[in-house]
Order: structure tokens, then sequence, then C-alpha cells
């Protein structure tokens, strides 16, 4: 983590979609290669859209879209938004690697995400109990969507291997 523009944790209120890539840019931009986030929310609470964000920040390049059929897709680097070297990003959606058992740490390892931490920033959607043991230190966000309204809740923290 490079440390700029955002607390360790802490939580906040999007009102907006636009909002919510806003704050996904402000995120990104603290990232830096070696970094592994894990989304958790529901469908709908706007998990893709903080990756867009988070590309932004980044300065990887590409148009973030789910990676729900394809599982992982990669987004090499640019330049970030302050005119800096870019890091890329690998953006998993881990909702078909099933549940936290042998098979899908079997499904994990063949992704070769170990492998992408070193020289990306890895987002994991839907991959709680099941990637943090890629890390020593992972950050946890999770988005929550109010019903009926396109308000969000997103909460942030990072953990380390052992935390409860």
């Amino acid at each position: 983590m490079r440390g700029d523009g955002l607390a360790a944790s802490g939580t906040v209120e999007l009102a907006t979609t636009a909002d919510t890539e806003d704050f996904g840019r402000t995120l990104g931009a603290s990232l830096s290669a070696g970094d592994l986030v894990v989304l958790d929310g529901p469908l709908g609470a706007g998990k893709t859209a903080l990756t867009r964000g988070i590309a932004v920040g980044l300065g990887a390049v590409g148009r973030v879209t789910s990676p729900t059929f394809v599982i992982a897709r990669e987004h090499r680097a640019g330049t970030r938004p302050d005119g800096s070297p870019g890091v890329g990003l690998v953006h998993v959606d881990a909702y078909r690697l099933g549940d936290a058992g042998p098979a899908a740490l079997d499904e994990l390892d063949a992704l070769d995400l170990d492998t992408d931490l070193t020289a990306a920033v890895v987002v994991v959607e839907w991959g709680g109990g099941l990637v943090e043991t890629l890390t020593d230190r992972h950050l946890a966000v999770r988005l929550r969507r109010e019903p009926d309204s396109d308000v969000r809740t997103v909460s942030w923290a990072w953990s380390s291997r052992g935390e409860a």
C-alpha cells in the first residue's frame, strides 16, 4: 500500500454509482503491486463499479467489466492520473469457484494469482474465505446497497493472516 489518500480502515456512504467509482479511484491511488483486495457484497452492491474506479486510480489500461464468465481479467499498467507509472490489475470473480473446500483451492491455485501479486494489484469479488491465503495481508472491502436506492455503504480494513 502506497499510503496516500485513504485511511487504513473506515466506512463511507456513497450516494451514486459515480461516487462508488470515485471512491475506487481514491482507493486505487493508495494501492501498489502486491496488494490483494477482497470485495464482499451481494449482487448489485457495486463491486464492479468500485473495481472500475480502482483501475483508474492504479492507471490500469482497458475497460473493466465483470469477469464472471472468464473468472479473471488482466489489465496492464499504464499511467496513474498523477502521471506516475501505473500498476497492472487482475480482476477476479471467485463466485464460480464454489465453497472454500479443496476443489476451490485447486481452482484458485490454477489461476496463479500468487504470481500476479508480484507485479499487479489483485481485486477479487466473492473471494472472502478463500483468497486471503494468497498473502500475509489483504484489504477487505464490504459493500452494502440500501434497498430501493443507489446509496451504498462501503467499509474497508486491512487484515493480516491469522487475525479474527
